[in-house]
């Protein structure tokens, strides 16, 4: 059973769109880019950015 934890080998700043990626088997970059899209686009995504960061537990 897969969980969504943050990525300890795929991180940027804290780990987050390295660890989406990886759950969906999606290249990082491309959440990555779908992450900074949302955060100039709407202003939302960091806030969403930061609330995965917080909810989602850290890889062990």
């Amino acid at each position: 059973m897969r969980k969504l934890e943050r990525s300890k080998k795929n991180r940027i700043i804290a780990g987050v769109c390295g660890g989406i990626g990886e759950y969906f088997k999606v290249d990082p970059v491309l959440i990555r880019l779908l992450c900074v899209l949302a955060i100039l686009g709407a202003g939302s995504g960091l806030l969403a950015y930061i609330i995965a960061w917080i909810i989602i537990p850290d890889e062990k």
